[in-house]
């Protein structure tokens, strides 16, 4: 199974409805997004997707951004965590502002990928059997180019893709 993932949009409407191009030509219907949403009206435009955010430290509206994620059913998500089971693997999402949080996930082995954001960098590391991933930002200041990421959990493949390159 595919699924998307992104961060740190910072109201970025643009890069993210590229974003959202890019994982329908995937048929990704899952995205995982690692917080900095910012605008919860940026949230309407996954309709149609099954949709987990979690809450990052520019998401100044957690209550806005909980109503708008609610609003598109699918099973969608916000908080200030999510973990999942996808083809056998555990996931966590988190945002990585709180990095003693983010360390204890990864050091903790439960789970196969811990997906975040925050840096803005993008991130491809294995510490232990846990693979962490950070997709970049596709807003916001940036010391690389926009990205986002495609991840087939089943084959543990991993692609970055850049944004408005």
């Amino acid at each position: 199974m595919k699924i998307g993932i992104l961060s740190d949009m910072h109201n970025d409407r643009q890069n993210l409805a590229a974003a959202l191009k890019v994982f329908d030509r995937e048929g990704i219907r899952t995205v995982l997004c690692c917080g900095d949403v910012t605008d919860p009206d940026l949230i309407s435009l996954f309709t149609g997707l099954e949709l987990h955010v979690v809450e990052g430290n520019i998401d100044h509206d957690p209550k806005g951004l909980a109503r708008a994620v609610a609003r598109l059913g699918n099973g969608s998500t916000f908080g200030l965590g999510y973990s999942t089971t996808i083809e056998g693997k555990r996931l966590m999402t988190l945002h990585g502002h709180m990095a003693d949080v983010l360390s204890d996930a990864i050091r903790s082995g439960l789970f196969d990928y811990v997906l975040h954001g925050h840096t803005h960098r993008r991130r491809d590391e294995r510490i232990g059997r846990t693979r962490i991933i950070n997709p970049g930002a596709l807003g916001g200041t940036r010391s690389e180019t926009r990205s986002c990421a495609v991840l087939d959990v089943g084959k543990d493949q991993l692609r970055f893709v850049e944004i408005g390159a």
